[in-house]
């Protein structure tokens, strides 16, 4: 099954047998490599752009940072996401 599969529930799963990130994996880690003008472009480019919902987005997102293929890919960003990701954790 490929990450752009959907697994028996419905939801998409990575696919960690593959050497590198899909293109949709790809775009999503360029969505955050970029800087966003003001508020709702991110989200316009992210609807328009790569066809899916805000919510799905940063769910792909989120498995992403989990994943050691993104990390191969794009360290900076993926480790720029993840001390975010971490902050966010420590104020909850």
């Amino acid at each position: 099954m490929t990450a752009s599969e959907n697994d028996s529930h419905g939801a998409e799963t990575p696919d960690t047998t593959q050497p590198g990130l899909s293109d949709r994996e790809r775009a999503v880690l360029a969505v955050e490599r970029r800087s966003w003008p003001g508020p709702g472009a991110k989200e316009r480019e992210i609807r328009e752009g790569l066809g899916i919902s805000p919510t799905r987005y940063y769910q792909l997102l989120n498995a992403l940072l989990d994943d050691r293929r993104a990390l191969e890919e794009d360290p900076v960003t993926v480790n720029r996401l993840r001390r975010v990701r971490e902050a966010r954790r420590g104020r909850r």
